[in-house]
């Protein structure tokens, strides 16, 4: 993001917990950033030079896929206090827009209502995983706390793109070594947006005077299916699409099995009913708001990517 914010010939400042020296960055993007080095999630005050125009906040805790209790307080101190540090710190320096990188598990899960459209800004049924809180109550702090005159929360939904993380990554590995198993297609609907298309929303966000107390989420255009991104990917890997199915029934069953040994193990297993939910269930967001009042347009698809995001997990 830095490196876009620079092409458009504007001066680019990081904060990072590292001191950039030690190497954790892609030295070709730092060229020419700045780097403030601190810690929004330290029991300390954040000091920003003068003259930042705009914060584009996307210091958090990930989504863990096993959440336990001591994760309520992590959520909190990093997520939520974290932001307030960061709110202090852009009211102090006379900041004008606050752009915070919130999610659409700010807002309670609809990956088992049977839906014919797209979950939009106007569900707002309060999140129902610790992850999820700490992020809306960010978003209270960022919306309502006074401390920019130009706030703004994007709810981006899972982001793709090279050198894929998390999920996306493993899926694709599984695949290349023949064993994903083929799923049922039953019909889902699950969104997401590249990278690339998520940048451009967070600079228009930060600049358009349209967007300030505005919440967008922000998905592409193309929502597909699990079956769909299986088949996919074996043409991307060059791997044949399988004849054969795993049946729902006995997907199910393994779930069972698999919630079971998760309790005796007091851990989750590796498939059980949430991951089946993850697998079958809709995770499908409407961007419409951002596009009617931004004019945002995102601009690839995970269909027209996935020979692209195949290629960088191949090196």
């Amino acid at each position: 993001m830095l490196a876009v914010i620079r092409s458009r010939g504007s001066h680019a400042v990081g904060l990072d917990r590292s001191p950039p020296e030690m190497g954790l960055r892609d030295q070709s993007t730092d060229s020419g950033v700045d780097w403030i080095v601190a810690d929004v999630a330290a029991d300390k005050p954040i000091v920003l030079p003068p003259g930042i125009d705009s914060i584009i906040h996307l210091a958090g805790k990930a989504h863990a896929l096993a959440e336990v209790a001591q994760d309520d307080a992590e959520y909190a101190r990093v997520n939520t206090e974290g932001t307030r540090r960061m709110l202090a710190a852009a009211e102090q320096a006379g900041v004008r827009a606050f752009v915070l990188f919130s999610t659409v598990k700010a807002v309670a899960d609809t990956s088992g209502a049977a839906s014919l459209q797209p979950t939009d800004e106007l569900w707002d049924a309060e999140p129902d995983t610790s992850y999820g809180r700490s992020k809306r109550r960010a978003e209270d702090l960022v919306l309502r706390g006074g401390c920019v005159t130009h706030p703004v929360v994007l709810r981006p939904c899972l982001v793709y793109g090279p050198d894929p993380k998390g999920n996306l990554q493993k899926m694709v590995d599984a695949v290349r070594r023949g064993r994903f198993p083929p799923l049922p297609e039953v019909g889902n609907k699950r969104s997401m947006v590249h990278i690339d298309d998520l940048i451009e929303a967070a600079i228009l966000a930060a600049v358009h005077p349209a967007a300030a107390g505005g919440t967008y989420i922000v998905a592409d255009n193309a929502p597909f299916s699990t079956r769909q991104l299986f088949d996919w990917i074996c043409a991307a890997t060059g791997r044949p699409v399988p004849r054969w199915i795993v049946p729902m029934p006995l997907l199910r069953m393994l779930a069972v099995v698999g919630d079971w040994i998760g309790r005796v193990r007091r851990r989750r297993f590796m498939f059980d009913s949430d991951a089946l939910q993850k697998l079958s269930g809709n995770a499908w967001y409407s961007s419409a708001k951002i596009q009617r009042e931004l004019g945002w347009r995102p601009m690839h698809s995970m269909r027209e990517s996935i020979g692209e995001i195949v290629r960088s997990t191949n090196r």
